[in-house]
Parts: structure tokens; C-alpha cells; sequence
């Protein structure tokens, strides 16, 4: 079973996290004007890529001459000549996993040229020779500065800028480090999709639910599958629970794919950045209608679809063969997602899938049948209902799926038999930490109680011995989900922990309720926001 750390950051981690943000954002604000919102964000992001990786180049530069030039180290070189050879040699670099950064593409040499004039150029050559060089990140780079129409002095600004954010040294070996340029790629979804008035359906999976949805599903050894895979985060983590299990990353095969070309080119620099080996397509395709493995059969899914996207096309799947359950709405893909999922599944897999809550309990174009016949084909192994304010750019209350296709033991999952019956979890009175006034993260404490109680109802070895708990879970069976109409929001099903507030003393009350008026106001405040930005955009 996992075990986690405490999941809290230090008030400096906290405070150098905020400071790299807010440095970004005004990176991204440096060309405002200059390009739209959906273009300058991709320009800030392939800049901050290309100073991570030659950072991370120089940092290792600095300590292989260290190493080579001090006599009490086994590593050191005399001939000054030799040295220097050895400094520039690729082989050094690429055996200890660095990519090889030629020395007309180095940040520094970049920076030092970025106000003379042809810095998009520049740009452009710098990504070319890096792809040249390191054959993973061939066609992936972005190569179209020298086109846009950016003024030199700003984009001169917005080097400077960027050079002064440290990247290098978070970007590995940190025990606090996360999927930093999904990190960052979230970052700018939610800014921009506020400043744009886009809505809640396209955002990068927040690290805690990543977390909590490996934890739980565990993926050691198989096939693992994300059909919207973003910029990668599932299989980052997934890579880090491998190591924190001392397993082996050759027991996993992964497997990917992406809509957005702009999100696929990031998840393919991210995964080769961090040394993954994972198929995510030749090219970025609609997961839905253009199928890029179509053969797969899956032991692992992990899978954070666009929530109530109305706009798939559904009307070009009528009859799809992977409708079992019956034909999803084309006003809304939430139960295409999930039986696409449920499709991909090998005959022990096991799914973790982020959905809208709305999802636990529609019943509108059919989807309340499509739930009832994946419920009684005994799917369904687990529902969590999660706090709010977890997701950067959309209000939208969200849950967790958890799917399988057997709930018997065997000889490589000797649980108990599940058959017949459905877990439910409500984690939405977690308070988890704010990380700032409008977004929230759970703790490790937190993501542990959540993937132990799955663990432990599952039968799992060494785990507790599960019980009920009021008003956070509940073991059910079927016949109890039928009297509740076939809805699966935990709420129905968990009861209330009015007999544990009854020893509440007044001052947890007045804290308790305190606490949950704050938040009530702090989302107001963001609704009003995005109601205000929304008005100054009205053309009168």
C-alpha cells in the first residue's frame, strides 16, 4: 500500500512557488497586445522550456567541471586541453540521462544576443540544433518564433525575464518536485481561460488528484492508458509511485493521446525531459472519433476528460460499437468518455477517471440508463465526491470513477469478492491547504486516508480492516443503489456525521462554520470576477 508524505509545502516553498508564478504571468503580460491570448501563452511556454533544459545542461556543466578539475576527485583531469574536450563532449552528458544543449542554443548565449535584433531567429535556430541533437524531441519543438509579429524590445524584455526564473534545479531531483511544465501549463489554463472567458472544460489534472488517483489504482506493473493525456502528469506520477515502491519502470508500458497539437508538443517535451518512454501518437487526434490504439486493451487507466463537452460530434458515433451500455447524448460526452474507458479496459483492469459531479446523478438524453447498465454489468467499484476549488479554472464540482472489469480474487489480486457491491467515499469536507485565496490541495494526510479506505474495502494485503464511517464512507450493494434510483453521488449513501458534531465544542463549531463562510466568499468573489471581465467584453 502507498505511504505518503504529510503533502505540506514550507512557507519558502510556498512563497518561491507564488514568486515563479507570478514572474510568468508577467512574461505572458510582456506581449499582451502584441499576439492574442491563445497564441503568447504557447510563445512563453516554449521559451520557458527551452531555459529549462539548458539549464538543467548548465547545471550539470558546472558540476562535470568541478569534478574534472579538482585534484581530490576520482574524476579529475590534469591535461587542461583534454578537459575542456571532455566539458563539450555529448557522450558525457547523454550517458547521465542530460540532453545535449549545442552551444549556439545555450540560454546564455540566447540572452546575451536578445536585444540586437533576429531573436526570433535565434529562437528558431536554438530549438532546431536541440531536436538535432537529442532524437526524442525531434518534431516536437515549436519553431515559429521568427514569424510572429512580436516588437524585438518586448520580446528582448521578455528573455530577460524568463532568464531570472530558476527552472534547472526544480525541475529534477527535488523531493517536492511536480510535473513542472504541467505545472505550469495548469498555471496558465486557469489565468488565461479567465482573461479569454473560456469555460471550465479544458484544464491540465491538479497534482493532488494525479496523486490520489495513482495511489489508489496503483499501477506496478502493465499497460497504463490516459486518452486525454495532456502534458503528461498521469504518467509522471504514475513513474514516482513506481519509484517510491521500488519497482521497475520497464514493468509499465504506457500509452497516450492528446487533442490539442499545442498540449501534445508540451506532453512530448515533458515525458522526454523526465526519460519516460510512453507511445502518445505521431501526431495530436480526437480521442473519440480518430482512435490512435485501437488494439489496446489496458490494466491501467487514468483519465481526466474535458467535463460536459457538447460540442464532440456525437451524432457521427451513432452505433459505435464501444456503446454497450447505450448511445451517449451529443449534448454531452461524459458517458462517451466513460465507455471509451470502460472499452480499453483488459479483462483485470481498473480505471480512476475525473468527471463532473453531474455525471453521478443525470438522467437527462438517456445517460441515467447508461448508468443503471454499467452499475448492474458490475462496473463500477468506487465513487469519491471531492472538495471544491481543486481545478484552476472552473468552479464545476468534481468526482472520481473508479471502474473495473473483475472484482473476484485471483492468484495476482488475491482480494476479496467485491461482486455485487460499490464503495462510496465523500471527501468533499477535506479542507486540504490553500495554495492561494481561490485554490485548494489535498494534503498528503488527506490523499492517504482516501486511497487506504479503497485499499482496505478492497481487501488488499496488509491493509486495515475496512468499516463504515459516517459521513465519509459507505459499502453498498447493489440493491441499495437501485433504491436510490441508480444514483451514485456518495452524499445519498454515506450519511451524516451529525452524532460526531454532537460533541463538537462551541469553538470548533464557530471555527468549522467559520471557515466554510470564508470559502462561500472566496468563491463568490471569483464568480464575480469572471461575471465583471465577462460584461467589459460585451461590445455595447
Amino acid at each position: 500500500m502507498a505511504h505518503l508524505g504529510n503533502g505540506k509545502r514550507s512557507t519558502a516553498d510556498a512563497d518561491n512557488s507564488l514568486a515563479i508564478e507570478d514572474k510568468l504571468w508577467q512574461a505572458a503580460d510582456k506581449l499582451r497586445g502584441s499576439l492574442d491570448a491563445a497564441s503568447y501563452k504557447h510563445v512563453v511556454l516554449g521559451l520557458i522550456f527551452l531555459k529549462y533544459i539548458s539549464e538543467t545542461f548548465e547545471r550539470y556543466r558546472t558540476d562535470l567541471t568541478k569534478k574534472l578539475s579538482d585534484p581530490a576527485s576520482p574524476d579529475f583531469v590534469e591535461d587542461e586541453q583534454w578537459r575542456n574536450e571532455l566539458l563539450e563532449s555529448r557522450d558525457e552528458y547523454v550517458s547521465e540521462g542530460i540532453f545535449w544543449v549545442p552551444e549556439d542554443a545555450r540560454w546564455s548565449r540566447l540572452k546575451g544576443e536578445a536585444k540586437s535584433g533576429g531573436v526570433g531567429q535565434n529562437i528558431d535556430a536554438a530549438m532546431t540544433a536541440i531536436e538535432r541533437e537529442n532524437p526524442s524531441l525531434r518534431g516536437v519543438l515549436p519553431k515559429d518564433f521568427a514569424r510572429l509579429a512580436v516588437d524585438q524590445r518586448r520580446f528582448g524584455g521578455l528573455i530577460d525575464l524568463i532568464g531570472s526564473i530558476g527552472l534547472g534545479q526544480r525541475a529534477m531531483g527535488s523531493p517536492d518536485d511536480t510535473d513542472l511544465l504541467g505545472r505550469v501549463y495548469e498555471f496558465f489554463l486557469g489565468r488565461f481561460a479567465a482573461a479569454e472567458g473560456k469555460g471550465g472544460g479544458e484544464f491540465f489534472t491538479p497534482r493532488s488528484v494525479v496523486k490520489l488517483l495513482v495511489e489508489m489504482i496503483e499501477p506496478l506493473h502493465g499497460r497504463v492508458y490516459d486518452p486525454c493525456c495532456g502534458t503528461g502528469g498521469m504518467f509522471v506520477q504514475a513513474h514516482r509511485f513506481i519509484d517510491s515502491h521500488g519497482g521497475a519502470h520497464d514493468e509499465i508500458a504506457v500509452y497516450g493521446q492528446e487533442l490539442n497539437d499545442t498540449t501534445w508538443r508540451l506532453g512530448q517535451m515533458n515525458l522526454a525531459l523526465r526519460h519516460i518512454s510512453a507511445d502518445i501518437g505521431k501526431r495530436a487526434a480526437d480521442t473519440l472519433h480518430t482512435d490512435l490504439h485501437p488494439d489496446l486493451k489496458a490494466d491501467f487507466v487514468l483519465a481526466n476528460p474535458p467535463f460536459n463537452i457538447s460540442d464532440w460530434d456525437g451524432e457521427q458515433l451513432r452505433g459505435d460499437r464501444r456503446w454497450v451500455y447505450g448511445t451517449p447524448p451529443a449534448s454531452n460526452a461524459n458517458y462517451a468518455w466513460l465507455q471509451h474507458i470502460t472499452s480499453k479496459l483488459s479483462p483485470r483492469g481498473v480505471a480512476g477517471v475525473v468527471l463532473a459531479n453531474g455525471s453521478m446523478s443525470s438522467r437527462t438524453s438517456g445517460e441515467g440508463s447508461i448508468r443503471q447498465a454499467m452499475i448492474e454489468a458490475d462496473l463500477v467499484d468506487c465513487m469519491v465526491a471531492l472538495p471544491s476549488q481543486l481545478f484552476y479554472n472552473t468552479g464545476i464540482p468534481a468526482c472520481l470513477w473508479f471502474l473495473t472489469r473483475k472484482k473476484v480474487p485471483d492468484t495476482k489480486r488475491p482480494w476479496r469478492d467485491r461482486r455485487g457491491e460499490v464503495l462510496f467515499i465523500d471527501a468533499r469536507n477535506m479542507p486540504g491547504v490553500m495554495t492561494t485565496r481561490v485554490h485548494r490541495e489535498l494534503t498528503g494526510e488527506e490523499v492517504a486516508r482516501i486511497a487506504a479506505t479503497y485499499h482496505s474495502w478492497r481487501g488488499e494485503a496488509g491493509a486495515k480492516p475496512y468499516a463504515d464511517v459516517p459521513g465519509f464512507c459507505h459499502s453498498a450493494k447493489l440493491d441499495e443503489i437501485e433504491r436510490h434510483d441508480w444514483i451514485l453521488t456518495p452524499g445519498r449513501y454515506v450519511g451524516t456525521e451529525e452524532a460526531e458534531r454532537e460533541q463538537e465544542s462551541n469553538a470548533d463549531k464557530i471555527e468549522r462554520l467559520s471557515k466554510d463562510l470564508r470559502d462561500a466568499f472566496t468563491e463568490s468573489e471569483r464568480l464575480q470576477s469572471q461575471v465583471l471581465a465577462a460584461l467589459e467584453r460585451i461590445d455595447v
